[in-house]
């Protein structure tokens, strides 16, 4: 995975994720202005390890400390090598709120988290609306909460709803559209 075009090859997928998913469902009523002027940040953290996965996202969470929200709003660390099992990715998250406690920047930054086998506690892992969760790759989502409120003072919805309206969405696709959208979900289950 050290190869520049497995890089892109990851780069690509999660683009085409959060453009055919996040945005195309619009799962992320704020996530299609930050793509459209190209404020989203995906890097790629091929390392295999707990140690350096955490300091690439300390790395990205200082670069988006030191980065004015016009150039960079948000970051996506993407862990292709690290983190399969969704049980050892959920436990690394306590580590990742850690770091931003330990860093001061409580209230600043915060972590959404998206996994290929994401499962919401309450759900069985087969349940359709852990879809709205499920990216190509354990991805770490680093979000400024500025531009959260921010874009929440010009959503014309109820913020609240928008977990329950994705889930619906998801649910709602035909077999068809989840193998369409989710194409990687379908491969890995393919093999079983």
């Amino acid at each position: 995975m050290h190869s520049d075009a497995s890089i892109q090859h990851v780069e690509e997928q999660t683009t085409a994720w959060l453009e055919k998913v996040v945005i195309g469902l619009n799962l992320c009523p704020f996530a299609a202005k930050p793509q459209r002027n190209k404020q989203i940040k995906i890097e790629v953290c091929d390392a295999t390890d707990d140690q350096a996965v955490m300091e690439s996202i300390i790395t990205e969470l200082t670069l988006l400390d030191n980065s004015e929200v016009a150039d960079l709003e948000t970051t996506l660390v993407v862990t292709p090598n690290c983190f399969q099992d969704f049980d050892d990715y959920n436990q690394f998250l306590d580590v990742a709120d850690m770091l931003i406690d330990q860093f001061g920047w409580r209230g600043t930054y915060q972590i959404a988290s998206f996994h290929p086998d994401y499962c919401f506690a309450d759900a069985e892992p087969e349940e359709d609306s852990n879809l709205t969760n499920r990216s190509p790759y354990p991805v770490f989502h680093l979000i400024r909460e500025a531009s959260i409120e921010k874009a929440l003072k010009y959503y014309g919805g109820d913020a609240e709803a928008i977990p329950d309206i994705n889930i619906d969405r998801v649910c709602a696709l035909s077999d068809s559209e989840k193998r369409a959208l989710f194409p990687y979900l379908f491969k890995a289950h393919s093999h079983s």
